[in-house]
């Protein structure tokens, strides 16, 4: 927003103005979240549906996110404090946070593409083909059924025989009727959603980087100050909100779902 809109106004003003502007933004990816999640809570029901446990990689994103909220807040108080240098060593803490955060994320995401969810290839007697979010890619990795993932249907886990590779619902204590391949035979749709979910969250992130850089560049050359830092408070509230938005989906996706 430029600071023209602002000359002749008290200062006052134009603070409230940029905090409620991104009061606003956060509002609108929280709504943007919310219909994504709600569609994917009912898109589950009734078919068949992939879920699997956290890599690794995403436990550590979660340290790194929150550190870097408590590096963020340590910048936001040491230039209200007019302490430039501590400023600007913190921001620069977030922003290698931020950036290992970005990293975490992309191999963790490498891991889950790894056994089937997302893109997987196949040779075919016409040449490779690609598959998007297969299940018999996934029911076919390397990933173990029951402890790297599991297939539900109406939110409730197939049974497995390990022996015989076969699939059993989840009513069907007996193992009696198979049902492998119907299964195998449907998309994995809960993977689309995950991809979509995730897509959408680090294309934020890249936002939120991206503003972290130009206000330590404003901090450097004296454009935020003690007197004048509406733009980290700005900042901070959308750099935190990203931060609660991750581990929410991190709780949704593989813990709650």
């Amino acid at each position: 927003m430029s600071e023209q809109v602002f000359e002749g106004l008290d200062p006052e003003v134009r603070d409230r103005t940029k905090t409620m502007l991104m009061y606003f933004i956060v509002f609108a990816v929280t709504m943007l979240f919310a219909g994504f999640t709600s569609a994917y809570i009912v898109s589950n029901m009734g078919q068949f549906w992939v879920h699997v446990e956290a890599p690794s990689m995403f436990w550590l994103s979660n340290g790194m996110i929150a550190l870097s909220s408590a590096t963020l807040w340590w910048a936001t108080r040491s230039v209200r404090a007019g302490q430039t240098s501590q400023s600007l060593l913190s921001l620069g803490l977030t922003l290698a946070l931020g950036i290992g955060f970005t990293l975490t994320q992309a191999e963790g995401w490498r891991s889950l593409s790894d056994i089937g969810m997302g893109w997987d290839t196949t040779d075919t007697e016409h040449g490779r083909a690609f598959r998007w979010n297969n299940l018999q890619a996934i029911y076919e990795s390397e990933a173990i059924y029951g402890q790297d993932y599991d297939i539900r249907y109406d939110g409730k886990p197939l049974l497995h025989d390990a022996a015989r590779s076969e699939l059993y619902a989840s009513d069907d204590a007996l193992m009696v009727q198979p049902i492998t391949v119907k299964v195998l035979q449907s998309s994995n749709s809960g993977g689309g959603y995950i991809w979509a979910l995730v897509g959408v969250h680090i294309l934020h992130l890249v936002f939120g980087l991206v503003y972290l850089v130009v206000n330590a560049i404003r901090v450097w050359n004296g454009t935020i100050h003690a007197g004048d830092n509406v733009r980290m408070k700005a900042m901070s509230i959308y750099w935190h909100f990203l931060g609660i938005l991750w581990l929410y989906l991190f709780a949704f996706l593989f813990l709650m779902h």
